[in-house]
């Protein structure tokens, strides 16, 4: 059976679109010819009195009137060719009445026998015609125009399904039971946040269960979270488990331009989830409608506000037994306004925070589903290489590693492209092209071997993994350390070591070039941001105590801090710099005690990295570790498996080899 491709269809002209077309074409070619050069009247051959006393003699034949001139022909003999002769009649002279006064007759063929008569002819002028034309459809053109933009606007309404006058209805989009293929085995790393949510899951597949037991399921879910931690997927996930119509609509479109319209949506969107019921109502980026009213800041914007009203009267109204639950996402819980987190409406808050290595290792075994990988793959290495990674950022990581492999022309992912990844996720991709001169380089591999070799002799820092002088995104190099274990809290030692780490590459430019580059400079601005913020915020300076000193004020229109209030005077001030010198004084001398001290095994890592540019686990570890004076060998790199021989290259080894050259005869000459 043979299948033939159905033909493309044509597009489709309406008829206002033909007409319209043909308006406007008419009425161009109209007014070009409305411009079109008038014929200039020529010289005259003979005058008008000379005409008349021609026609009076008998001599005219026939005179042919086209505007101001007459084309006069006279009677010629037999055999001969009548003349022929132009005369100019000016627009104030009728040319017929002249003739009459004259006693000649207008026709040859009625005038009187033996009386004078010529054959008067007046020809139209197109000039004429067309200027009465473009008059007419001038003085109905705007008419025409406006009710074929009526037409046009009715046609187009009727074809939109009544979208152009129906701003003021929801936007909300409806997945249906079928379009929601989202269940919680595709949500990993959130085991709480869903946990709290199968009750909701519950109440909305058993709701008698709850009514039973006089129970009441909470109205509103608020999801709470850094963005790319899962919220818009834990509430698809809680609309797939369940089975239930799931209506998901952004804050930004309840908000617009004309007053009013955020409420007419909110209450048409509402409507819908009535109608639906049981469903689930996803409101993505609340705080973009939901923020605190009357801030004061900038002056009160009262669509927003009339948005947010209604949102707060339709929560708190739902009739019993509608069996709708709202879901809000927001990463912005500080500015929403009290009324709308309060009991009854969005009371109960699920948290969702970055996962720990459990919970990326279960995200990635789920973004890690249906992918040819390479048996070297370790997914508790890389739950373990991506501390502070989100949801998303391992679903970027696992692409990006994808995408490598099929670069480099490979069938299978493996771990080289997963390390890969990490480093083009955290720090950008690759710029080899990116030329450095020799004492550039030299510069950044003391700068980043110093940053390696203090952070391995620190006790309560994390260990080195990788170093590298390749640069990457706005970075000439980057070291990289890992965790032994996931840390919630940090001591004041953690932090010590951590300036004295950060403080290295600055210490090791100076030691070894007796001043140090413009390089160091993004070290500088951490360290003296981590050492204010451990005298003014955590309280671990001795001398002043444990106080916070300062409170930072928020904008709440724009979700960013705007100013900070000096709680404390100038004396306290003045000692607050002097204890975040302190700090950050006392960690350059120790780091560069440290590296003077351990000098030689600077230089080995400086060389190591001026040879190879990349040190990573575990050559980097065995070379922290190995005596400084012995001299470093790079690693050999790994022989390419040869791929098996085919069967003719197997059949073709038992044959004997021919000679290269035919063996010459001894004596014999060619």
């Amino acid at each position: 059976m043979s299948t033939q491709a159905p033909a493309p269809r044509r597009p489709r002209i309406s008829l206002v679109t033909i007409l319209v077309v043909g308006l406007v074409a008419t009425v161009a070619i109209l007014f070009a010819l409305s411009f079109l050069p008038e014929a200039e009247p020529g010289e005259s051959d003979v005058g008008l009195g000379q005409l008349v006393a021609d026609a009076a003699a008998g001599k005219v034949e026939t005179i042919l009137v086209s505007g101001t001139e007459a084309k006069v022909t006279y009677v010629a003999p037999e055999g001969l060719v009548p003349a022929t002769k132009v005369v100019i009649v000016p627009e104030t002279v009728d040319l017929p009445a002249l003739l009459r006064d004259e006693g000649i007759a207008l026709s040859r063929t009625d005038g009187p026998e033996g009386g004078p008569a010529v054959n008067l002819v007046f020809e139209k002028s197109e000039a004429g015609v067309w200027s009465g034309l473009l008059t007419i459809i001038v003085s109905f053109l705007p008419m025409l125009l406006l009710i074929g933009f009526f037409i046009f606007i009715m046609r187009r309404t009727q074809s939109a399904g009544g979208q152009a006058m129906d701003f003021g209805k929801s936007r909300a989009r409806l997945f249906s039971t079928s379009k929601v293929a989202v269940s919680f085995d595709d949500v990993a790393g959130v085991d709480e946040a869903k946990q709290e949510l199968a009750e909701v899951v519950e109440f909305l597949q058993n709701p008698g269960k709850f009514a039973a037991l006089g129970a009441k399921i909470p109205k509103g879910v608020l999801l709470l979270g850094p963005p790319g931690t899962g919220k818009t997927l834990l509430a698809r996930a809680v609309a797939g488990e369940a089975g239930v119509p799931f209506l998901s609509i952004s804050g930004s479109e309840f908000v617009e331009m004309f007053v009013g319209v955020g409420a007419s949506r909110v209450r048409d969107l509402f409507d819908q989830a009535k109608k639906s019921a049981p469903c689930i109502v996803f409101l993505d980026e609340i705080d973009a409608v939901g923020r605190q009213r009357g801030a004061g800041l900038g002056g009160s914007h009262d669509e927003r506000e009339q948005t947010l009203n209604q949102i707060l009267v339709e929560m708190d109204g739902f009739e019993a037994g509608t069996n709708v639950i709202v879901i809000a996402a927001t990463n912005r819980p500080d500015i929403l306004d009290p009324a709308l987190i309060r009991p009854g409406r969005f009371d109960r808050k699920v948290i969702l925070d970055a996962p720990d290595v459990r919970g990326r290792d279960a995200i990635l075994r789920v973004h890690l589903r249906g992918k040819p990988l390479a048996p070297d793959i370790s997914v508790d290495q890389l739950a373990r290489t991506t501390p502070g990674f989100t949801g998303a950022d391992l679903a970027n990581l696992v692409n990006e590693a994808a995408i490598l492999a099929a670069r480099r022309d490979k069938r299978l992912i493996d771990m080289d492209d997963f390390v890969e990844a990490v480093d083009r996720v955290l720090a950008g991709p690759e710029r080899k092209s990116r030329l450095m001169t020799p004492r550039e380089r030299r510069i950044v591999a003391y700068h980043e071997g110093a940053h390696t070799v203090v952070g391995h002799l620190m006790e309560n820092h994390d260990r080195p993994q990788k170093v590298t002088i390749v640069s990457r995104g706005v970075a000439a190099g980057y070291t990289r350390f890992l965790p032994q274990e996931e840390q919630h809290f940090k001591t004041p030692e953690m932090f010590v070591d951590q300036l004295c780490t950060a403080l290295a590459g600055h210490a090791a430019e100076e030691l070894v070039f007796g001043s140090a580059s413009t390089g160091p400079s993004n070290d500088l601005e951490q360290v003296s941001r981590l050492a204010r913020a451990m005298v003014t915020r955590w309280g671990m300076s001795e001398k002043l105590g444990p106080l916070t000193y300062g409170r930072t004020e928020e904008l709440v229109f724009l979700g960013r801090e705007i100013s900070e209030t000096r709680n404390y005077s100038e004396a306290t001030a003045t000692e607050i710099d002097q204890e975040v010198r302190r700090l950050v004084t006392d960690a350059h001398e120790r780091a560069k005690q440290l590296l003077i001290e351990n000098r030689a095994l600077l230089d080995k890592v400086a060389g190591a990295l001026l040879e190879v540019e990349t040190l990573q686990d575990p050559e980097l570890t065995r070379l922290l570790e190995s005596d400084p004076n012995e001299p470093w060998q790079a690693p050999l790199p790994p022989e390419p498996e040869l791929p098996p021989p085919s069967a003719a290259e197997v059949a073709g080894a038992d044959r004997p080899e021919a000679p290269a050259w035919p063996e010459a005869v001894p004596g014999s000459t060619t």
